[in-house]
C-alpha cells in the first residue's frame, strides 16, 4: 500500500504495527526477486458480562481476597463533557481505611498507566475524565495494591455524566443513554438522580457547564463516486463567526467505505469582513468529541485527547489540512476567532469574521499530480485509494521533490533511450542489400516501436504517446524478440519453406508467451536458446556431411561470428546481471545499441547464384572444366550439387 516509500514507525494502541527491514532485489533479470508477505494481525480479546453502571446511581460491590480487582463499565452517549468515578468504602477502620485503587479508561479496560487514584487513608474517593468520547464505552478498574490485606473489602461505587444542556431533548432519554440501563428497566425513565456522594448536589443556581458545551451543526453529505464525498453546510459555504462564540460542524464518515481515501479540508478567509481588526480564525479538527478553543492560549489537545489545528489570518488567508486514511466515525470541526497578535490571543470586541469551508473526502491528494497516479486498491474486502510517484517524487500526494529527477535529467534518459534504437538502421540496410527482405521489415519493426515505446515509459512529464501504452510495450516486446529469432533462424541456413514455417510459428508462440508473462526474463532465453538448438543441429549436420567445419572459412568466424557472438552475450549480461531502476535509462541504452550491433555482424551474406557455362557455349580445344557451385559453399545445397561439365570444342 504505499501510499509512500517507507512504512510509519509510529503505532499507537489500540493498532497493531509491523515493521520489518526489506532488502529488495532491483535487478532484472536471473537474479531472485525477494518476496516476502506483511501481514499485520490484530488479536481481540472480549469481555464478557462486564457489569453496566448506571450512571448516577451508587452500587454496592464486594471484593474478595481472591479476586484482587474488578471491572465495570459505563456508556456516553453524546454531549457528555465529564466522566466522574466516585468510591467510597464501606465498613473501613483503621490505618488503611480504603486501600483501594481506582482508574478510568475509555474504549478499553484500564491498564497500569491509565488515569488512576489510590485511596488510602480517606474513605472517599474520586477521578474524572474530561472530554470522553461519545458514543463509547468508558471502563471502569478497582484494584486491590499487591500488598493490600488478604481481607474482603465492601465498597459503593458510582458513576456520573455530566451533559451539556439540549433544549431539544427531554430528561427522559438521551441518545445512547439506554446502554446504560439493566435490561430489567426497559426503556422506561431513569429515576431522579441521588445526591453526589461526597458533593454537593446540583440545583437550578448551580454553575453553567463549561466551554465545550455549544450547539453541533449537521453537515449535508454527498456521495459522487468511490471515496469521493463532499459535506455541505446548511446556509453555507460561507460561515460568520461571531466573537462571543465558537461554531462546531460534524462530519460523519462511514465505516469502511471511507476510510480508504483523503479527508481533506480547506479553510479562506474573507478579509472585506474584518473592518480592519487583526482577526484570526482557528480551526481544530477533533474526532470523536468536539474540543473548544481557549481565549489565552490556542491549542487543539488536552489531556489524552489531540486534534488538527490550522489558522487563517490577513496574511495567510488559506488553510489546508488532509488526512489520509483517517478513522471512520464523526469529526468535529470547532472555528472561532480571535483578535490580537500570537501567541496570546483576546476575544474580540465587535468584529464578525466570515470564513468559506470546504470539506471533501478524495481518493488521493491533488489527484496524485503531475508525477503521480492514483489508483485503487483491494485487499480483501478493504478498498483504498494510494499514490504510486514516479521520477523519484515521493510522498502522500507525490510533492516530496526531494530525491526527484530534474528536468534535464528526464530529458537526457528519453533522448537515450529512444536515439539508440537508430542503431536498427545499419542492420535494416545491411539486410535489405543481402535480399533479407523479411528480416529487414522485422528490424524496421522493432526500430520504431521499441523508439515510441521509450518515449511513452518515462517517469516523469517528458512523456510522448502516439497510441495505447499496452500496445506499445506489447509490440515492443515482440518486436525484440522477433529480431532475435529470425537473426538465428537466418543464420541457420534453412530450406526457405523451413524457415518461413519457424519465423511464423516463432511468431504465434512467441505472442502468446508475451500474453502469459510480459517481463519474464525466459521470454527472451526460452526462443533464443531454442533457436541456437536448431542453428547448431543445422550446422552440426552440413559440417558432417562435408566433413569439416562449417562455415569453411576462417574469415567468416574471425571478423563476424566471433565479434557478433561477442557483443551479444555482453548485452545479455548488461540485461541480466547489470540493468537496476536506477541505472535504467543508460544501460537499457547501451544494450539497444549491442543488440542492433551484433545484428549487423552475425547476418549471413547473400546467396549468390550459380556460375556454371551454358552448355552451348563453345570453346577453342578441348578439355574439362571444374564447376563449382557457390550456394553449396554457403550451404544452401548439400556436397552431391557440385557437377563437373566436359565441354568439347568442335
Amino acid at each position: 500500500m504505499s501510499l509512500d516509500s517507507g512504512l510509519g514507525s509510529s503505532c499507537r494502541p489500540p493498532y497493531c504495527c509491523c515493521c520489518c527491514s526489506l532488502s529488495l532485489a532491483q535487478g532484472l533479470g536471473l537474479q531472485d526477486e525477494c518476496q516476502y508477505l506483511l501481514q499485520p494481525q490484530l488479536i481481540v480479546r472480549r469481555l464478557l458480562d462486564v457489569a453496566v453502571l448506571v450512571p448516577g446511581r451508587p452500587s454496592e460491590q464486594i471484593l474478595s481476597p481472591h479476586n484482587r480487582s474488578a471491572l465495570y463499565k459505563v456508556f456516553v452517549p453524546s454531549f457528555t463533557y465529564r466522566v466522574s468515578a466516585q468510591l467510597v468504602c464501606v465498613g473501613s477502620r483503621g490505618a488503611s481505611v480504603c486501600p483501594l485503587t481506582l482508574r478510568l479508561r475509555p474504549k478499553a479496560p484500564p491498564l497500569h498507566n491509565s488515569s488512576s487514584v489510590s485511596c488510602g487513608g480517606a474513605s472517599m474517593c474520586q477521578l474524572e475524565l474530561a472530554l470522553p468520547p461519545w458514543g463509547h464505552w468508558v471502563y471502569v478498574r478497582v484494584e486491590i495494591p499487591s500488598r493490600g490485606p488478604g481481607r474482603t473489602i465492601r465498597f459503593q461505587l458510582c458513576v456520573r455524566l455530566q451533559e451539556c444542556p439540549q433544549p431539544s431533548l427531554s430528561r427522559v432519554l438521551v441518545p445512547g443513554a439506554a446502554m446504560n440501563m439493566p435490561q430489567s428497566l426497559g426503556n422506561q425513565p431513569l429515576p431522579p438522580e441521588p445526591p453526589s456522594l461526597g458533593a454537593s448536589p446540583e440545583g437550578p443556581g448551580a454553575t453553567s457547564p463549561p466551554e465545550h458545551c455549544w450547539p453541533v451543526r449537521p453537515t449535508l453529505r454527498n456521495e459522487l463516486d468511490t471515496f469521493s464525498v463532499h459535506f455541505y453546510i446548511f446556509f453555507g459555504p460561507s460561515v460568520a463567526l461571531p466573537p462571543e462564540r465558537p461554531a462546531v460542524f460534524a462530519l460523519r464518515l462511514l465505516p469502511v467505505l471511507d476510510s480508504g481515501g483523503v479527508l481533506s479540508l480547506e479553510l479562506q478567509l474573507n478579509v472585506s469582513s474584518l473592518r480592519q481588526e487583526n482577526v484570526t480564525v482557528f480551526g481544530c479538527l477533533t474526532h470523536e468529541v468536539p474540543l473548544s478553543l481557549g481565549d489565552a492560549a490556542v491549542t487543539c489537545s488536552k489531556e489524552s485527547l489531540a486534534g488538527f489545528l490550522l489558522s487563517v489570518s490577513a496574511t495567510s488567508r488559506v488553510a489546508r489540512l488532509r488526512i489520509p486514511f483517517p478513522q471512520t466515525g464523526t469529526w468535529f470541526l470547532t472555528l472561532r476567532s480571535l483578535c490580537g497578535v500570537g501567541p496570546r490571543y483576546v476575544r474580540c470586541r465587535n468584529a464578525t469574521a466570515e470564513v468559506r469551508l470546504r470539506t471533501f473526502l478524495s481518493p488521493c491528494v491533488d489527484d496524485c499530480g503531475p508525477y503521480g497516479q492514483c489508483k485503487l486498491l483491494r485487499t480483501h474486502n478493504y478498498l483504498y485509494a494510494a499514490c504510486e510517484c514516479k521520477a523519484g517524487w515521493r510522498g502522500w500526494g507525490c510533492t516530496d521533490s526531494a530525491d526527484a529527477l530534474t528536468y534535464g535529467f528526464q530529458l537526457l534518459s528519453t533522448l537515450l533511450l529512444c536515439l539508440s534504437n537508430l542503431m536498427f538502421l545499419p542492420p535494416v540496410v545491411l539486410a535489405i542489400r543481402s535480399r533479407y527482405v523479411l528480416e529487414a521489415a522485422v528490424y524496421t519493426f522493432t526500430m520504431f516501436f521499441s523508439t515510441f515505446y521509450h518515449a511513452c515509459d518515462q517517469p516523469g512529464i517528458v512523456v510522448f504517446c502516439i497510441m495505447d501504452y499496452d500496445v506499445l510495450q506489447f509490440c515492443d516486446f515482440l518486436g525484440s524478440l522477433m529480431s532475435v529469432w529470425v537473426t538465428v533462424i537466418a543464420m541457420a541456413r534453412l530450406q526457405p519453406v523451413v524457415k518461413q514455417v519457424l519465423y511464423l510459428l516463432g511468431a504465434m508462440l512467441l505472442s502468446m508467451a508475451l500474453q502469459l508473462d510480459r517481463h519474464g526474463l525466459w521470454n527472451l532465453l526460452g526462443p533464443s536458446l531454442f533457436a541456437l538448438g536448431i542453428l547448431a543441429t543445422a550446422w552440426t549436420v552440413r559440417s558432417v556431411r562435408r566433413r569439416h567445419c562449417y562455415p569453411p572459412t576462417w574469415r567468416r568466424w574471425l571478423f563476424y561470428l566471433c565479434p557478433g557472438s561477442l557483443i551479444a552475450g555482453s548485452a545479455v549480461l548488461l540485461y541480466a546481471f547489470v540493468e537496476t531502476r536506477d541505472n535504467y535509462f543508460y544501460i537499457h541504452s547501451i544494450w539497444h545499441m549491442l543488440i542492433a550491433g551484433s545484428v549487423g555482424f552475425l547476418l549471413p551474406p547473400r546467396a549468390k547464384t550459380d556460375h556454371r557455362v551454358p552448355s552451348g557455349a563453345r570453346a577453342r580445344g578441348c578439355g574439362y572444366q571444374l564447376c563449382i557451385n557457390e550456394q553449396e559453399e554457403l550451404g544452401l545445397v548439400g556436397p552431391g550439387g557440385a557437377t563437373v561439365s566436359s565441354i568439347c570444342a568442335s
